[in-house]
C-alpha cells in the first residue's frame, strides 16, 4: 500500500515565503552595515505590511532568533570537513582558511548579535550552538593532537571563535590574510609548541 504524496496547503506555502522573505530582509539590512534594523524597514524591503511581520513574528527578538537560525545552517552547510590523515601543518592551515572564510560570512549577524546578546535567550543559545560546532571541528580535525586534553581544546576554541576573529578584524583592524595568519600561529603554537619555539 502505497502513502499519496504530501500536498502543500496554498497559505502554509505562502506563510512560508513570507516569512523567508523577513528573514532574509533582516539578513540583507545587517549585511549593509544596518546592525539595528526596525520592523518598519524590514517589512518595507521584504514586501510585507507590518501586520505580516507581526503575526509571524512576537516581537525582533523572535525575528533576530529566526535570522539566528538561518545563519546557523547556511554556516553548516558552508562547512567543508577536513581530512584527518593530512600532515599537521596542512590541517592548520586548511583549519584557519575555512574559519577565517565562515567567520567573514558569519560577521555581520555576529555584529548584530552582539549588540542584543546580552538580553536575549535565543541569541546566547545560538552562541552556544556556534561555539559547539568549532569544539567539533577541532576534535575532529585535530583529534589526535588534542586526544583528551580539556585544556587544549578550550583554548583552541577560544581563539577560533568570533571574539578573537572581531579582535584582529575590528579592534585592530587587521586584513582577513593577516588575521588568518594570526589564528594558523596562534593554533600551530597551541597544537605544537616546541616547534612555535624552534622558529
Amino acid at each position: 500500500m502505497t502513502t499519496p504524496p504530501t500536498r502543500v496547503d496554498g497559505r502554509t506555502a505562502r506563510s512560508e515565503r513570507t516569512r523567508n522573505a523577513i528573514v532574509d530582509a533582516h539578513l540583507r539590512l545587517i549585511g549593509e552595515g544596518d546592525m539595528r534594523p526596525t520592523a518598519d524597514r524590514v517589512a518595507k524591503l521584504a514586501g510585507v505590511s507590518l501586520r505580516a511581520l507581526w503575526s509571524h513574528f512576537a516581537d525582533m527578538e523572535a525575528l533576530m532568533a529566526a535570522s539566528g537560525q538561518r545563519v546557523l545552517e547556511q554556516r553548516d552547510a558552508s562547512y567543508r570537513p577536513i581530512p584527518a590523515d593530512l600532515p599537521l601543518a596542512e590541517r592548520i592551515e586548511a583549519f584557519s582558511h575555512q574559519r577565517a572564510r565562515l567567520l567573514e560570512e558569519i560577521g555581520p549577524a555576529a555584529r548584530a548579535s552582539a549588540l542584543k546578546e546580552p538580553f536575549s535567550a535565543g541569541l546566547q543559545r545560538y552562541r552556544k550552538l556556534h561555539t559547539a560546532r568549532v569544539r567539533d571541528e577541532l576534535t575532529t580535525t585535530f583529534a589526535h593532537e588534542i586526544g583528551s586534553d580539556e585544556d587544549l581544546l578550550n583554548a583552541l576554541t577560544a581563539v577560533s571563535l568570533w571574539p578573537t576573529w572581531a579582535s584582529w578584524r575590528d579592534g585592530m583592524e587587521l586584513s582577513v590574510e593577516s588575521a588568518r595568519s594570526a589564528l594558523a600561529r596562534t593554533v600551530g603554537a597551541l597544537i605544537n609548541p616546541g616547534a612555535a619555539a624552534r622558529t
